[in-house]
């Protein structure tokens, strides 16, 4: 029983994670990608600020540390994912949200290739994974001329930084509590896009009010609700299973894109996201041991 509400908390996660590429291209019509993320950023910082006291409680947001090491953390994760953050914001408005998640899934096919860089062990076995995520890429993305849609580069390049989140996460994890780190990083990227909203965007109160519930999805559930259920399920799933379940944010977000924004993909385009999510599946089988 345990393993299957932690399989229906991960699998809830998937699915509002996949909805927020939704969330992200419809709140797009009324603000700028800075006042997006500023106020994304913000809400979703609030949000496990008011559930940490959850967390303490169950014992599952992680070891505390020393105040250094917990905000070196916080500030380093908070720069990154404003860089992803953003990309990955000022890149939908010019690709349909179920590219978009296919595109950003590549980071489980991305963070292997960026742990072999900095000398850490991999399977022999991701080259096939990478083979068959590079082509989905070029059926989704790559049009005639060789030339790659603006959207979709810049979505390739948040997938590219949030690898390199993970990375960062995963040094910084065992060390700190996870959740007074992750308020921190998200109260830094707020931060962070605060001014530029103000100088290259102007927001205005109505703009707001009338992105509202793209904005209180995006920070409540994408960041807030879907963190704490991700967190709660791996405690009780089987790694492979967790990492699979959470892969299925990729076909949420077509799914979503098809049916709340009536968007259409071509056949080249829906072969490719499926050898994409064939790559994402490979990357995370379990080696056989010998």
């Amino acid at each position: 029983m345990k393993k299957l509400t932690s399989n229906i908390l991960l699998l809830t996660a998937a699915m509002i994670w996949g909805c927020a590429f939704v969330a992200q291209r419809a709140g797009m019509a009324y603000v700028g990608p800075w006042t997006f993320t500023c106020l994304r950023s913000l809400i979703g910082g609030i949000t496990l600020l008011i559930l940490s006291p959850v967390f303490r409680k169950s014992g599952i947001a992680g070891q505390n540390a020393d105040t250094q090491t917990l905000w070196k953390g916080g500030l380093l994760c908070g720069l990154v994912l404003t860089c992803a953050s953003m990309s990955q914001q000022a890149g939908i408005q010019y690709t349909t949200a179920g590219k978009a998640g296919f595109i950003t899934a590549l980071y489980v096919i991305i963070v292997p290739l960026f742990s072999i860089i900095i000398g850490k062990k991999v399977s022999s076995r991701i080259w096939i994974p990478v083979f068959l995520a590079l082509t989905g890429f070029w059926l989704m993305s790559i049009r005639e001329g060789f030339t790659l849609g603006k959207g979709d580069g810049l979505v390739l390049i948040s997938a590219l930084l949030y690898a390199v989140h993970i990375l960062v996460i995963d040094h910084f994890s065992p060390l700190v509590n996870g959740v007074s780190m992750s308020c921190i990083q998200f109260f830094v990227a707020g931060i962070l896009c605060f001014v530029p909203m103000l100088v290259f965007e102007h927001p205005q109160i109505s703009s707001i009010m009338a992105a509202a519930v793209p904005i209180l999805y995006a920070g409540v559930l994408s960041s807030g609700i879907a963190y704490t259920f991700q967190i709660l399920g791996q405690r009780g799933a089987e790694p492979a299973v967790a990492t699979l379940l959470l892969s299925l944010e990729s076909v949420f977000s077509l799914l979503a894109g098809f049916l709340l924004l009536h968007e259409q993909l071509a056949v080249r385009e829906l072969i490719g996201c499926v050898l994409v999510f064939a790559a994402i599946l490979l990357a995370q089988m379990p080696e056989k041991e010998k």
